[in-house]
């Protein structure tokens, strides 16, 4: 696989992001009772609002919308409570900002109901697995995040095994890149999914070679905030985690991260913008091809 040419501009809305120029923000904002780090804090629609909106003036570039909890071991949300903790948050920022909203969903409903409210982009922790996502994100000319998850939230890391993590992940966000593209859906991210089927291995791993999914020909998102790899390493609950997920952001950026996915968007825009600074602008100069 070749290095592709330098990602183009993409457009959500009335904003264009270049993907050559810095690091990108995503805010997480769960609109859940039982998220592992901030489960139940932003759960009502006005509480969420609230926190859309300061997470747009500390300087986040998405706003990335869930109702649903995926953390190790949880069981899927009906449909119908899913929207109904979702669309009214998306409707409500969509009226007062013009951040790009996501929606984090891997239910083709869902993501359709939040396209219509005001949402621009998909973040599908499945990786396109509900059979009508693409005809839905095609409908909308809906930007997506493609993520690679093994198994479920239920089931994922239970003794999660790869070969090659980093080839067999870039093998599947391809492939699924691919199917995107040919149902001719134009703005694609990809997501190695750190924590969604993989162990304290996998998951510094794939931080460590992160660059290489540059290769693919998208910008790359990763999602490090919080997570447990991170409360291992330093033996702390997901509350004491900040300075943990400061420096896997500073990691991911180094190491070629074009949008990061963050609670904590004020200190981690602070970091980003420090990181983007120091990062050498060689550092994909002398990266391997896969294969």
């Amino acid at each position: 696989m070749n290095p592709p040419a330098s990602v183009s501009p993409f457009r959500f809305g009335p904003k264009t992001y270049d993907f050559s120029t810095k690091t990108f923000l995503m805010g997480v904002l769960n609109v859940t009772p039982d998220s592992f780090s901030d489960g139940g804090k932003y759960f009502s629609v006005d509480a969420a609002v609230r926190h859309g909106l300061r997470m747009v003036e500390e300087g986040a570039d998405f706003i990335d919308v869930g109702g649903e909890s995926t953390k190790p071991g949880s069981d899927p949300l009906p449909l119908e409570e899913e929207l109904r903790r979702v669309i009214p948050v998306v409707e409500s920022l969509a009226k007062q900002v013009d951040t790009p909203l996501s929606v984090d969903t891997y239910k083709a409903a869902v993501a359709d109901a939040a396209l219509q409210s005001g949402a621009l982009v998909v973040n599908d922790i499945s990786g396109l697995s509900d059979a009508g996502m693409l005809a839905v994100l095609t409908r909308h000319r809906a930007s997506v995040v493609i993520m690679h998850m093994k198994g479920t939230p239920k089931t994922m890391q239970q003794n999660p095994v790869y070969e090659d993590v980093v080839a067999e992940i870039a093998g599947f966000l391809e492939t699924q890149a691919k199917k995107a593209g040919v149902a001719g859906i134009q703005q694609m991210m990809v997501d190695p999914g750190i924590g969604f089927g993989k162990t304290l291995e996998h998951n510094v791993t794939l931080i460590k070679r992160l660059h290489e999914f540059r290769r693919l020909g998208f910008p790359v998102v990763v999602g490090p905030s919080r997570k447990s790899f991170i409360g291992t390493i330093l033996n702390l609950s997901a509350s004491e985690r900040l300075e943990g997920t400061a420096a896997a952001v500073a990691a991911c950026i180094f190491n070629g991260a074009n949008i990061v996915r963050v609670h904590d968007v004020k200190e981690m825009s602070r970091v980003a913008r420090m990181s983007d600074a120091l990062k050498p602008d060689h550092f994909l100069s002398a990266v391997p091809q896969f294969g």
